[in-house]
Protein backbone atom coordinates (compact mmCIF):
# COMPACT_ATOMS: atom_id res chain seq x y z
CA UNK A 1 0.00 0.00 0.00
CA UNK A 2 1.56 3.38 -0.79
CA UNK A 3 1.04 6.29 1.41
CA UNK A 4 -1.44 7.77 -0.86
CA UNK A 5 -4.08 5.10 -0.52
CA UNK A 6 -6.28 5.04 2.39
CA UNK A 7 -7.44 1.74 4.49
CA UNK A 8 -10.42 2.15 6.68
CA UNK A 9 -11.07 -0.53 9.71
CA UNK A 10 -14.53 -0.96 11.31
CA UNK A 11 -13.59 0.19 15.13
CA UNK A 12 -15.83 -1.61 17.36
CA UNK A 13 -18.56 -4.09 16.64
CA UNK A 14 -20.96 -1.75 18.54
CA UNK A 15 -23.91 -0.71 16.54
CA UNK A 16 -24.73 3.33 16.36
CA UNK A 17 -28.83 3.20 16.04
CA UNK A 18 -29.95 5.89 13.04
CA UNK A 19 -32.58 8.54 13.77
CA UNK A 20 -34.28 10.24 10.27
CA UNK A 21 -34.21 14.27 11.09
CA UNK A 22 -37.08 15.28 8.97
CA UNK A 23 -37.44 19.31 8.15
CA UNK A 24 -37.82 21.05 11.44
CA UNK A 25 -37.33 24.76 12.83
CA UNK A 26 -35.63 25.21 16.01
CA UNK A 27 -37.05 29.04 16.66
CA UNK A 28 -35.78 31.63 19.42
CA UNK A 29 -38.65 33.21 21.91
CA UNK A 30 -38.62 36.79 20.09
CA UNK A 31 -39.56 34.70 16.72
CA UNK A 32 -41.82 31.90 18.11
CA UNK A 33 -43.78 34.70 19.73
CA UNK A 34 -43.99 36.69 16.53
CA UNK A 35 -45.07 33.86 14.75
CA UNK A 36 -47.68 32.52 17.08
CA UNK A 37 -48.86 35.45 19.73
CA UNK A 38 -47.88 36.97 22.84
CA UNK A 39 -50.32 34.32 24.69
CA UNK A 40 -48.62 31.04 22.97
CA UNK A 41 -46.89 28.22 24.49
CA UNK A 42 -43.92 26.10 23.30
CA UNK A 43 -46.33 22.85 23.97
CA UNK A 44 -44.59 19.75 24.08
CA UNK A 45 -45.72 16.90 21.19
CA UNK A 46 -43.60 14.44 22.12
CA UNK A 47 -40.22 13.64 23.43
CA UNK A 48 -37.50 13.26 21.11
CA UNK A 49 -34.25 10.72 21.86
CA UNK A 50 -31.83 13.26 23.04
CA UNK A 51 -32.68 14.04 26.52
CA UNK A 52 -34.53 17.53 27.26
CA UNK A 53 -35.28 17.89 22.99
CA UNK A 54 -38.97 17.53 22.43
CA UNK A 55 -41.12 17.97 19.00
CA UNK A 56 -43.52 21.28 20.02
CA UNK A 57 -47.70 21.04 18.85
CA UNK A 58 -46.99 23.76 16.89
CA UNK A 59 -46.04 24.16 12.89
CA UNK A 60 -44.96 26.62 10.29
CA UNK A 61 -44.69 27.55 6.95
CA UNK A 62 -41.59 28.29 5.55
CA UNK A 63 -41.48 30.18 2.42
CA UNK A 64 -38.44 30.53 -0.26
CA UNK A 65 -38.20 32.01 -3.87
CA UNK A 66 -40.39 29.74 -5.71
CA UNK A 67 -42.11 27.55 -3.49
CA UNK A 68 -43.15 27.07 0.38
CA UNK A 69 -43.46 23.78 2.60
CA UNK A 70 -46.49 23.86 5.27
CA UNK A 71 -46.73 22.12 8.08
CA UNK A 72 -42.89 22.24 9.23
CA UNK A 73 -42.73 20.83 13.01
CA UNK A 74 -40.96 23.44 15.69
CA UNK A 75 -38.60 21.65 18.19
CA UNK A 76 -37.98 22.72 21.83
CA UNK A 77 -36.91 23.80 23.79
CA UNK A 78 -36.46 27.56 22.73
CA UNK A 79 -32.45 28.46 21.04
CA UNK A 80 -30.72 31.51 21.43
CA UNK A 81 -30.95 31.69 17.23
CA UNK A 82 -33.18 30.72 15.11
CA UNK A 83 -32.24 27.61 12.77
CA UNK A 84 -33.99 25.92 10.00
CA UNK A 85 -32.86 22.52 8.86
CA UNK A 86 -34.32 21.12 5.61
CA UNK A 87 -32.62 18.43 3.00
CA UNK A 88 -31.43 19.34 -0.64
CA UNK A 89 -35.12 17.81 -2.41
CA UNK A 90 -36.69 20.79 0.58
CA UNK A 91 -34.17 22.98 -1.19
CA UNK A 92 -34.73 22.51 -4.84
CA UNK A 93 -38.92 22.97 -3.88
CA UNK A 94 -38.24 26.29 -2.46
CA UNK A 95 -36.00 27.57 -4.76
CA UNK A 96 -33.00 28.34 -2.01
CA UNK A 97 -29.65 27.09 -1.79
CA UNK A 98 -28.42 26.14 2.04
CA UNK A 99 -25.28 25.33 2.98
CA UNK A 100 -24.71 22.32 4.27
CA UNK A 101 -23.83 22.59 8.45
CA UNK A 102 -23.03 21.35 11.85
CA UNK A 103 -25.96 23.05 13.71
CA UNK A 104 -25.43 26.64 15.18
CA UNK A 105 -23.30 27.22 12.66
CA UNK A 106 -25.37 30.11 10.74
CA UNK A 107 -22.98 32.40 9.76
CA UNK A 108 -23.74 33.71 6.17
CA UNK A 109 -26.64 30.84 6.06
CA UNK A 110 -29.48 31.17 3.42
CA UNK A 111 -32.42 33.38 4.52
CA UNK A 112 -35.73 31.95 4.47
CA UNK A 113 -39.30 33.30 5.74
CA UNK A 114 -41.04 31.87 8.28
CA UNK A 115 -44.89 31.81 8.41
CA UNK A 116 -47.25 31.73 11.73
CA UNK A 117 -50.64 32.22 12.62
CA UNK A 118 -50.24 35.18 13.97
CA UNK A 119 -47.74 36.63 11.87
CA UNK A 120 -44.43 36.34 9.25
CA UNK A 121 -40.67 36.43 9.89
CA UNK A 122 -38.39 36.88 7.20
CA UNK A 123 -34.81 35.72 8.68
CA UNK A 124 -31.57 36.77 6.20
CA UNK A 125 -29.91 33.62 7.74
CA UNK A 126 -30.95 30.30 9.52
CA UNK A 127 -31.73 28.17 6.69
CA UNK A 128 -29.11 25.29 6.60
CA UNK A 129 -29.19 21.34 5.92
CA UNK A 130 -27.87 19.49 8.36
CA UNK A 131 -24.69 17.82 8.23
CA UNK A 132 -24.94 13.82 8.88
CA UNK A 133 -23.80 13.89 12.71
CA UNK A 134 -23.14 11.26 15.67
CA UNK A 135 -24.39 12.54 19.13
CA UNK A 136 -22.26 10.36 21.26
CA UNK A 137 -21.91 10.41 25.17
CA UNK A 138 -18.29 10.62 26.93
CA UNK A 139 -18.33 6.35 27.78
CA UNK A 140 -19.26 5.77 23.51
CA UNK A 141 -15.82 8.70 22.18
CA UNK A 142 -13.72 6.50 24.26
CA UNK A 143 -15.32 3.20 22.93
CA UNK A 144 -15.39 4.67 19.97
CA UNK A 145 -11.84 5.83 20.35
CA UNK A 146 -13.20 9.22 18.43
CA UNK A 147 -13.29 13.19 19.63
CA UNK A 148 -15.56 15.50 19.78
CA UNK A 149 -15.69 17.13 15.78
CA UNK A 150 -13.86 14.24 14.50
CA UNK A 151 -14.95 13.21 10.90
CA UNK A 152 -15.84 9.74 10.39
CA UNK A 153 -17.28 7.69 7.86
CA UNK A 154 -20.07 5.36 8.72
CA UNK A 155 -21.49 2.39 7.21
CA UNK A 156 -25.54 2.53 7.28
CA UNK A 157 -26.96 -1.24 7.24
CA UNK A 158 -30.14 -0.81 5.72
CA UNK A 159 -32.53 -4.06 4.62
CA UNK A 160 -31.82 -3.48 1.04
CA UNK A 161 -29.26 -1.43 0.59
CA UNK A 162 -25.93 -0.63 2.48
CA UNK A 163 -23.35 2.38 1.50
CA UNK A 164 -21.09 4.28 3.17
CA UNK A 165 -21.70 7.92 4.25
CA UNK A 166 -18.25 10.02 4.42
CA UNK A 167 -17.75 13.15 6.14
CA UNK A 168 -20.46 12.20 9.25
CA UNK A 169 -19.19 14.57 12.43
CA UNK A 170 -18.94 13.35 15.68
CA UNK A 171 -20.68 15.58 18.68
CA UNK A 172 -19.39 14.55 22.08
CA UNK A 173 -21.56 15.20 24.78
CA UNK A 174 -22.45 14.29 28.57
CA UNK A 175 -25.32 15.03 27.44
CA UNK A 176 -26.40 13.30 24.68
CA UNK A 177 -26.83 9.35 23.91
CA UNK A 178 -25.51 7.60 21.01
CA UNK A 179 -27.39 8.26 17.89
CA UNK A 180 -26.61 8.79 14.49
CA UNK A 181 -28.74 11.69 12.51
CA UNK A 182 -29.49 11.52 8.70
CA UNK A 183 -31.94 13.77 6.83
CA UNK A 184 -34.62 12.40 4.72
CA UNK A 185 -32.79 12.65 1.96
CA UNK A 186 -29.69 10.31 3.19
CA UNK A 187 -32.55 8.07 4.33
CA UNK A 188 -34.23 7.68 1.29
CA UNK A 189 -30.85 6.93 -0.56
CA UNK A 190 -30.18 3.90 1.80
CA UNK A 191 -34.02 2.95 2.11
CA UNK A 192 -33.32 3.27 5.86
CA UNK A 193 -36.44 3.06 8.71
CA UNK A 194 -36.56 4.20 12.15
CA UNK A 195 -34.99 1.12 13.19
CA UNK A 196 -31.65 1.29 11.34
CA UNK A 197 -28.06 0.76 12.46
CA UNK A 198 -24.58 2.27 11.62
CA UNK A 199 -21.06 0.73 11.94
CA UNK A 200 -18.37 3.26 12.37
CA UNK A 201 -15.61 3.24 9.59
CA UNK A 202 -12.01 5.00 10.74
CA UNK A 203 -9.90 6.58 7.77
CA UNK A 204 -6.49 5.04 8.18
Amino acid sequence: MTNNQIHATDVTNQSIPIAISARHCHLNEEDFYHLFGREAVLQKWKELSQPGQFAAQQVLTIKGARGQIDKVRVLGPFRTATQIEISQTDAIKLGVTPPIRLSGDLEKSESITLIGPHGTRHKKQGLIIAQAHIHMGVSDAVAFNVQDKEIVTVEICGDVRHLQLMNVVVRVSPEFVLEMHVDTDEANAAALHQHSIGKLIKME
